[in-house]
């Protein structure tokens, strides 16, 4: 028999918080209460609250702003790119990025992306295929796999507004990106990814499968990249 799983009160503090979030009470970028007007909704201790807190600004989820408050992390801020994109230059800077939306279409989910996204099988989804680039060159190739009914109206127009694609999803659609798991392998490079890449058939390329999360532990994007690792590398700092 198994005993009932503790959960110490600032997690479930946490949770709580999260609950809101995901009902939508604070939207990305808005302003959370004060830690003392939280204790006092939740009924805990201010610390019990601050510990909550910080969790969630160590996973990402709100950013402390010092002197102006607590605010829900948005993907509008320009310091979040990088978060979910894990590329360092062999040498030099990293240059200016462009993302470069290739096409945009309408699909029904097979078995495979049935059961990452939790779907059911025939259940409609939207296959984005983008292009990043770093300065003038092509870096990785994405395939990327949405729920359509998340993402009703997505084509290739509203791609091309300029927006990063989670701060796209963020500000048009109302999902939010908060993890993503990640599984990297090495692959020869097909004709599409060659192509797109401007590598050979056949070339090394970094293949980053992502499975992306909204709150809820609700997955909402497989994405599969394919990087070109001429001039950059995957870096993940541990620790």
């Amino acid at each position: 028999m198994h005993s009932p799983t503790f959960s110490p009160l600032y997690r479930q503090i946490k949770e709580l918080i999260l609950r809101d979030l995901e009902s939508g009470e604070w939207g990305p970028g808005d302003p959370i209460p004060s830690e003392s007007e939280l204790a006092g909704r939740f009924g805990v201790s201010q610390g019990t609250v601050r510990k909550a807190i910080d969790e969630m600004a160590a996973e990402n989820l709100l950013v402390r702003q010092q002197g102006k408050g607590t605010f829900v992390a948005t993907h509008k801020d320009p310091g979040s790119f990088f978060r979910f994109l894990r590329l360092a230059p062999n040498d030099g800077d990293l240059q200016v990025s462009q993302s470069v939306p290739l096409e945009c279409w309408r699909a029904k989910a097979g078995a495979d992306v049935a059961r990452i996204l939790a779907l059911n099988t025939g259940a409609p989804i939207t296959i984005v295929r983008r292009l990043l680039k770093l300065g003038d060159e092509p870096v990785v190739f994405d395939e990327i796999y949405l729920p359509s009914e998340l993402f009703p109206d997505l084509s290739l127009d509203v791609l091309r507004s300029g927006e990063s694609l989670y701060s796209l999803f963020e500000t048009r659609y109302g999902v939010r990106m908060i993890r993503a798991d990640e599984r990297l392998r090495a692959v020869s490079a097909d004709r599409v990814s060659a192509e797109w890449l401007q590598v050979a058939d056949g070339s090394p390329l970094l293949l980053v499968e992502r499975v992306t999360f909204t709150y809820g532990h609700k997955p909402v994007e497989w994405r599969r990249g394919f990087y070109s690792t001429r001039n950059y590398h995957y870096h993940n700092e541990l620790g």
